[in-house]
This record gives structure tokens, C-alpha cells and sequence, in this order.
């Protein structure tokens, strides 16, 4: 279900275009002022904005302004709402990064068109940056499964568990999963953590065995699943796909190679940071955004090997050293370089 934020001051004209998107199974998020609004966005990051222009505290321009300065929110499509129809109100508009632009008052059939047409087009863009930063084989898989159905998956919900037999791979579109291994007396490690553009299952299938490890949701997530005939035939019929597939088995084998001496002679120190660089390199969104490791202590703690008691200590000493810091339960690194250059 795409999210959608609107901020309008109005209260009759937000909720009666609130009932209408939620008719046609949109989620609504409202904000009655500008300053509330893109407080919520920056939080929420929602897959479009719809905002009116004149409201108290910050008007629309000035929301726009701001989170065309933010990497996480710069391309969330935005519609401003405005009672005023001059074109060189509508042109400063359009100028910040508007997307498209409703005069009111309007009907509910311009308003679903408005909000279809900027999905779309922010749907092509992403599928246009697929098709140019994946490598060709996956790449042109990528781009056929980022035009499928997916399926939806909650926090905390089963992908797959270890000894299943393996029916199909599976596509991430959205969120987090992590893999883990579960000792015999119940402790957890983690030996991968996947998102968006990544495929998870393939190993048990190419391999033709029973899944070797548990998958689980560590937020919510969308999934396009793969039948396993269907894959095997991809990968028979097409050598670039075949050959490509190869390469991320490979590629796998060395990351766990280099996961296990880290946990065999690194210190808790570096482990710990190692632990942050590998959240961090995974999931940055950009060169210009915060250094934040989205993830929780306890499965942090699952992917270095360690008590979580153990991860909190080192933190905490990270933090005086000023290396990290920690704001509403978020780390934020403040000192990359050395992080990836601390003595063992």
C-alpha cells in the first residue's frame, strides 16, 4: 500500500481528500501546518507529498525547499495544492521540484489522476536506475521482477526456515531481511543482512538442497517470489543470468570467508566496528546522507558474535571517544575513517 502525506491546513479540504485517497487504498498521513508536515516526512518518508501552498508556520514552498536538501527525501514526488491560479505562482512551484500542481477547488477524479501520474513516473525512475546500475544478467532480471506483483511481508515474519525445501527465490523491492543461524541452544547469528535489489534463496535452490538458514523480516518488506522452475530456467536458458548468479555465489563465499576471521582473531573493538561499517555500507543511501546504522542492538550484536551487554559497553565507549554518537536510539558515525582504520 503506497503512503501518502498530506499537508493542508484546511481541515474540510484534508479530510475530504484524505477519504478519497484511502478510498482508492492509499495510506493518508495528515499534517495541519507545513512545519508538522515536513517533520513527518523526513520521518515517514512517504512515496508522495501532496501540499498546500499558503499554511501557517512554513508554507508549501518552504517544505519543498527543505526536502529538496535532503537526499532521503529529494525525489519523494510532490503536488502542490493552491487556491491561487497565477501562472508565476505556479511557475515558483514547478521551479523548487514540484511534480505537478492542483488548483482548488478540485475534483476527486483530478486529484487520483495527479497522484497515478507521479507514482508512475517515479516508478519509471526507479526502475530506469535498475537498468543502469545493475549488472547486465541480474540487471535485466531485476527490471522483469520490479514490474511484478509483490508480496507484502511484515516485521518479524517468516521468509523461509532451515530444513525446508526451497519452492522459490525471492526478490526484495523494499525493506530489510535478515539471514541467521540458530545454535542448538537457541542463541542466533546472523550471516547476512539483505535489502532493496538484493535476491535471497537461491543458493539452497542452485545447490538443489534444503534451506541451510532462517529468514526473517526486520522490517516491513516487499517481496516478488520467483517459482523455482521458473528461476532454474532463467539460468539455464540464459548464460549471462547463469553467469551472474555465479558471481554472487562467489561472492558470498568470500564475504563469509572474511566474517569469519573477523570473528576469529579481531578484537570486540574492531568487530564492533567492523559490525557498523558493514550495516553502514549496505544500506547508505547516498554520498550526502547521515551515517546512520539502522538496526537494532540486538541483531548488531547477532552479527558480530557477541552479548549484547558486551555491544552496549563498546558503544558506550565509542561514544566518549566521540566515534559514534546515539540520538533517540540511532547511531550516527562521526568518525568513519577512523572506525575503518582502528587497530585491532
Amino acid at each position: 500500500m503506497k503512503k501518502i502525506l498530506l499537508v493542508e491546513d484546511h481541515e474540510e479540504i484534508r479530510e475530504n481528500a484524505a477519504e478519497i485517497l484511502e478510498l482508492s487504498n492509499y495510506k493518508v498521513i495528515q499534517a495541519d501546518n507545513g512545519k508538522k508536515g515536513l517533520e513527518i516526512a523526513i520521518k515517514e518518508l512517504p512515496d508522495l507529498i501532496i501540499c498546500d501552498i499558503m499554511m501557517p508556520l512554513l508554507d508549501g514552498y518552504g517544505v519543498i525547499h527543505a526536502l529538496q536538501h535532503r537526499t532521503e527525501t529529494a525525489d519523494i514526488p510532490f503536488i502542490f495544492l493552491t487556491a491561487r491560479s497565477d501562472k508565476s505562482d505556479i511557475r515558483k512551484g514547478m521551479d523548487l521540484g514540484a511534480d505537478d500542481y492542483l488548483t482548488k477547488p478540485f475534483e476527486g477524479i483530478e486529484l487520483l489522476k495527479a497522484v497515478e501520474a507521479c507514482l508512475a513516473k517515479k516508478e519509471r525512475h526507479r526502475i530506469g536506475h535498475i537498468q543502469e546500475t545493475t549488472e547486465t544478467g541480474t540487471g535485466e532480471l531485476q527490471l522483469e521482477l520490479s514490474q511484478r506483483a509483490a508480496q507484502p511481508y511484515r516485521k518479524k515474519q517468516m521468509i523461509y526456515m532451515e530444513g525446508q525445501r526451497p519452492t522459490h527465490l525471492f526478490y526484495i523491492l523494499a525493506g530489510k531481511v535478515k539471514t541467521y543461524k540458530l545454535h542448538q541452544d537457541g542463541k542466533e547469528f546472523i550471516t547476512n543482512i539483505s535489502g532493496p535489489g538484493d535476491f535471497i534463496g537461491y543458493t539452497a535452490i542452485l545447490e538443489d538442497i534444503n534451506y541451510q538458514d532462517n529468514t526473517l523480516v526486520l522490517e516491513d518488506a516487499e517481496l516478488v517470489l520467483i517459482p523455482r522452475q521458473e528461476f532454474l530456467d532463467k539460468v539455464g536458458n540464459n548464460t549471462e543470468i547463469a553467469r551472474q548468479f555465479i558471481k554472487l555465489l562467489s561472492r558470498n563465499v568470500t564475504e563469509k570467508e572474511e566474517h569469519l576471521l573477523n570473528l576469529a582473531y579481531n578484537s570486540l573493538r574492531k568487530r564492533v566496528a567492523n559490525g557498523l561499517l558493514q550495516v553502514l555500507d549496505k544500506f547508505k543511501t547516498g554520498a550526502d546522507s547521515d551515517d546512520i546504522v539502522g538496526i537494532s542492538r540486538e541483531n548488531l550484536a547477532n552479527i558480530i558474535g557477541s552479548a549484547t551487554e558486551s555491544l552496549t559497553r563498546t558503544l558506550s565507549d565509542f561514544k566518549d571517544e566521540q566515534l559514534i554518537d546515539i540520538r533517540k536510539g540511532k547511531i550516527y558515525l562521526l568518525e568513519e575513517t577512523k572506525l575503518r582504520s582502528m587497530a585491532n
